[in-house]
């Protein structure tokens, strides 16, 4: 074959494989361009994917934050609701279905000799209450009563018109009619005046000048009296001391205001012997019960005021209680402070500051059922079969206490009984509560009751060892009434030392209550006596205590 005819096939083969290789190159490029921004947009929308997740995430968040918020305004609500028009005793409740007064026992991990005991406890109980009859209640007749004999009785005598003048032309009855009016005749303000005699002995030809009588506060125009009415207002009858001025100012004399509160502060300084004196009384019994409340404290600096708290301590078996005050906190190193040397048992509300007690040798805590019952009380709306049923099996604990107080037990007996009846009741409930929990929010009311108790079940059965020791601490939160009324009138402390005066007084009154002592009559007496212990000190101050000076027949 000629060279001519190969060379021309040869070269248009060439040249169309070239073509062919050229075409496949240029898409081979385009496909990797396609394939450079398909993965640009893969990235793209990865990216926005991304992004749209993070903003799910967080809305989810927000939703939560502000589901919770609601969630926590309605309980406020529903407390507030409650505070204002509703019935705040959780005592008693029945509930709905008196099914839930029984313990399932197949859903609580105990054995049969438990379960035996808690039924032949629960039938026990069943029994005292199948025979307690309710307190039949005297319907009452609304009448007049009469006037206290006791009162100084003044005689008006009003006669027939025309008589007076006449006497000669009538005839009087002996018999009268006669009717009574309670009058009222307002404090005054007077002054005494104490005049001190010279005089000369014949026999020794001394001369002699009468003793200077012992006034509250020396140098000072206030006597006993004024300064005890001045206490009694703010601290009885909550009125603050610019009421007070005013309505010494309708009586005929204005007493200046920074006067009165130096009488208030000289006062408390006379108080605070026999407050140490009850302090050392209180702390060194073995049972006593412990709670804070709150007080509104000036801040000079912040020119506001803020919380301050005030400590109560009470000796449950001899009634004495006082008021403790360290700048307004309330941290753990106040706990600390009072009951380092305490051995005993401190009954309080469940705050975590007492848990340091714990660590404290010769120191065993009790808490309080009634906070208990509150917090399923609160869980009512939340989980109500979950939270009758917790309040029923409280219920039985004070059906125990019920039983002993109508069989008038002492310690000892009732230590017994509640071994045998109350405790294997707070047992199964205990296994009820760890078998719920897992079932609930922790969060939610219902979870946060079962928390509380599972949290202190051990210190709220430790009333069981001893017959003594109360279910709750009730009495504490009783002594606490008079600060609350006093928040709400005077509304705050001036200072940190005006607030502790202000523990003092309080310790003193709330003395005076326990012990049904009138706290106008112990003060005239303790401010008329408290200079005589200033320099005997074989006296002991604990006998001018409202309860001993009771005891002596002096009030």
């Amino acid at each position: 074959m000629p060279e001519s005819s190969i060379e021309p096939s040869l070269v248009s083969r060439l040249l169309l494989d070239r073509d062919a290789e050229y075409r496949r190159a240029n898409a081979a490029e385009q496909l990797v361009e396609e394939l450079s921004d398909a993965r640009v947009l893969k990235e793209k929308y990865e990216r926005l994917i991304s992004e749209k997740k993070r903003d799910i995430e967080e809305k989810r968040r927000i939703i939560e934050e502000k589901n919770e918020y609601i969630l926590r305004l309605e309980q406020k609500l529903l407390y507030l609701e409650r505070k204002m028009w509703g019935a705040m005793s959780e005592k008693h409740r029945v509930p709905d279905d008196p099914n839930q007064l029984r313990l399932d026992f197949e859903k609580t991990d105990m054995s049969e000799e438990e379960a035996n005991t808690v039924r032949k406890a629960l039938e026990e109980i069943d029994r005292y209450r199948s025979t307690r009859t309710a307190k039949a209640r005297e319907k009452r007749i609304p009448v007049r009563r009469k006037l206290p004999a006791e009162l100084r009785h003044v005689e008006e005598h009003v006669y027939p018109e025309g008589y007076i003048g006449h006497e000669d032309e009538w005839i009087l009855f002996s018999d009268t009619e006669t009717s009574e009016h309670l009058e009222l005749q307002p404090a005054e303000l007077y002054v005494r005046v104490t005049i001190r005699h010279k005089g000369i002995r014949k026999a020794d030809k001394l001369i002699r000048t009468a003793p200077v009588q012992d006034e509250p506060i020396a140098k000072s125009y206030a006597s006993a009296s004024l300064l005890t009415d001045l206490m009694v207002g703010k601290y009885v009858d909550h009125l603050p001391f610019y009421r007070q001025i005013q309505m010494f100012k309708r009586l005929g004399f204005s007493i200046p205001a920074a006067t009165i509160e130096g009488w208030f502060h000289d006062v408390a300084d006379l108080m605070r012997p026999a407050y140490f004196r009850l302090k050392e009384l209180v702390l060194a019994s073995d049972y006593v019960q412990s709670d804070e409340t709150t007080v509104p404290i000036i801040n000079s600096e912040k020119h506001r005021t803020v919380k301050g708290y005030l400590w109560l301590v009470r000796d449950v078996m001899n009634g004495l209680v006082f008021f403790f005050y360290n700048e307004g906190t309330r941290s753990a190193k106040v706990v600390l402070q009072l009951f380092k040397d305490f051995h005993g048992a401190i009954q309080t509300d469940g705050y975590p500051g007492y848990g340091i007690l714990e660590k404290l040798e010769g120191i065993i805590t009790i808490c309080c059922w009634a906070h208990c019952r509150r917090y399923f009380d609160r869980a009512l709306y939340n989980d109500k079969a979950r939270a009758e049923y917790a309040l029923a099996q409280i219920g039985i604990v004070y059906d125990v206490e019920d039983m002993a107080d109508s069989q008038e037990m002492d310690h000892e007996q009732r230590c017994g009984l509640r071994k045998r009846l109350a405790y294997p009741v707070i047992r199964a409930f205990e296994k009820w509560c760890i078998t719920e929990y897992p079932k609930v929010l922790p969060k939610s009311p219902i979870g946060k009751a079962i928390n509380y108790f599972l949290t202190y079940s051990r210190q709220l059965a430790r009333y069981t060892i001893d017959g003594r020791y109360k279910p709750d601490s009730n009495l504490i939160e009783n002594s606490v009434r008079p600060v609350a009324l006093g928040r709400k009138n005077y509304l705050f402390c001036g200072n940190h030392d005006a607030a502790e005066d202000a523990a003092v007084i309080y310790s003193l009154m709330g003395c005076c209550k326990v012990a049904g002592v009138d706290f106008k009559k112990w003060t005239l007496h303790f401010l008329n006596h408290i200079h005589e212990y200033d320099n005997d000190y074989t006296k002991d101050l604990a006998e001018l205590l409202p309860h001993n000076l009771k005891e002596l027949k002096l009030l």
